[in-house]
Formats: C-alpha cells, sequence, structure tokens
C-alpha cells in the first residue's frame, strides 16, 4: 500500500482486551491519522469500544504475535507506524515528543522509546524493566517484526540508528501477582514450542543455568531489590519462565504434553 506523506497509522493488535482498549485509544486518539486494530475474535467489549473511536477494525485468527504485527502493519497507509499494545499508554510528554516529530516532517527512519512498567499499581523503576527501549515508530515499510513467539522485535532494513524520543510508553503489566504468574506459564509454553519448531536442543542444564542467571541479573545486577517485595516477586518470576521454557522444551524432546 502506497504511503500518504507526514501521517501517523497507529496499530493494535487484540484479543479480549475490554479492561484496556479504551485508555489505550484515548492515548493516541489525537496523533493519530488512523487506527488500525486486528483482533484476534474477541468475545467481549472490545470490539464496541474500539469502534466508539472510529477505528479500522480488522478480524484476523491469531496467527502468532509476530505474525500479527506484521499483518497490522501491512494495513497502514500513511508515511509513518506507531505500534503500540492494548495494555499500553502514550504519556503526555511522549505524545508532544511525536506530535514534534510529526510537524517537522519526521527527520529519522525509526524513534525508539523508554517503556515504563507499571506492576500490581507500583512503577517498576529498577530491575530489567527499566528503561526498557522499544523501537515502535518508524516509516512505513522500513522493516518487519521478528523474534520467536511470543517475543518481538521490529527490526529496520537497512539497519540504522533510531532516534529515542522523550517520554514514557506506559505499560500496565499486570494487575495482580496471579495474572503474572499465569502468563509467564502460557507464555513459557509459547516459547518452547517455538524453540522446537526451530531445532533448539535439550539440555538438562539450561533450565538451571538461564533461571539462575535471571534472577541474579535482574534483581542484584539490575538493582531489582530497591523495588521492595515486587522486585523480588518479578526476579522470581522471570527465572521461573526461563526455567519452564527449557524444561518444557526437554519435554518436548521427549515426545510429553507440555
Amino acid at each position: 500500500m502506497e504511503a500518504v506523506n507526514h501521517g501517523i497509522s497507529v496499530v493494535i493488535i487484540t484479543f479480549n482486551e475490554e479492561r484496556n482498549i479504551g485508555d489505550c485509544l484515548a492515548s493516541v486518539k489525537d496523533l493519530a491519522d488512523e487506527i488500525i486494530v486486528v483482533d484476534s475474535l474477541s468475545t467481549d467489549a472490545t470490539q464496541s469500544i474500539c469502534k466508539s473511536y472510529g477505528v479500522q477494525w480488522v478480524e484476523q485468527s491469531f496467527l502468532g504475535h509476530v505474525e500479527q504485527k506484521n499483518l497490522a502493519a501491512t494495513l497502514a497507509k500513511f508515511s509513518y507506524v506507531l505500534s503500540i499494545d492494548a495494555d499500553e499508554r502514550v504519556s503526555d510528554v511522549l505524545r508532544q515528543s511525536i506530535l514534534r516529530e510529526k510537524e517537522k516532517g519526521f527527520g529519522a527512519t525509526s524513534y525508539t522509546m523508554n517503556r515504563f512498567n507499571n506492576y500490581c499499581g507500583q512503577w517498576i523503576r529498577y530491575g530489567k524493566w527499566y528503561p526498557e527501549h522499544k523501537l515502535r515508530l518508524w516509516k512505513n515499510g522500513c522493516g518487519k517484526w521478528h523474534g520467536d513467539n511470543p517475543h518481538d522485535k521490529f527490526d529496520v532494513s537497512p539497519p540504522v540508528k533510531a532516534l529515542l524520543l522523550k517520554g514514557d510508553l506506559l505499560h500496565f503489566s499486570f494487575r495482580t501477582i496471579s495474572d503474572h504468574v499465569s502468563q509467564m506459564n502460557k507464555f513459557s509454553t509459547i516459547a518452547a514450542e517455538s524453540l522446537f519448531k526451530k531445532g533448539k536442543k535439550r539440555s538438562l542444564f539450561k533450565p538451571f543455568l538461564s533461571s539462575f542467571w535471571a534472577f541474579f541479573n535482574g534483581y542484584f545486577l539490575h538493582l531489582g531489590f530497591l523495588e521492595g517485595i515486587y522486585g523480588y516477586v518479578i526476579a522470581r518470576n522471570d527465572a521461573m519462565y526461563a526455567f519452564f521454557k527449557y524444561t518444557k522444551l526437554n519435554e518436548l524432546h521427549k515426545g510429553n504434553q507440555i
């Protein structure tokens, strides 16, 4: 699709995001020339909330995080694409930074921003969660999403240095510890299956070594302990995610269900 100059297409993928999508859309409506939502057949009020904001609504059964985001990006018709998740918000400072770039006609091919995570109502300033540099704004057609599901990363081709914008992308990650544990279990399964399909070999020691490093790196080297109890919980769950991912990979190699 030929891009229209100096505009911004905001693209979002959703599935049952009625708790989040309204605040997400409110944070981008003043900077977007179009908003495209690619939905994985939600059964809650996500569609009605989105349509109240006049978005372009597209239904697509879930293809995978990387594949779904690439599909959303191909639907954008304006010259720059801003990709955000339903549980994210563009802060006031970040919004103004993006609008200034838009008014100047954009001086860079791609832009990164710091993601600021809210965990169980607490903003996390230490550990591996901040600052999380995310490339989320780019010139239409300049690259693609890559990565091992469920983790994704946008790569610009040919590679160029991205400009860091002022302001934070606010991420409301988990409302409860139970939500975190549930997603950790789900995502470790997806990650193990992705590694298995790519031919990753089994290892008896990888679950233990990777989980130890995940905890030590986040809690001590990145000062996660300064966050108190939530800093410990995050580091512990990150460690368990690594442990389960490689343990489940080993189970797949043995032909067991995970």
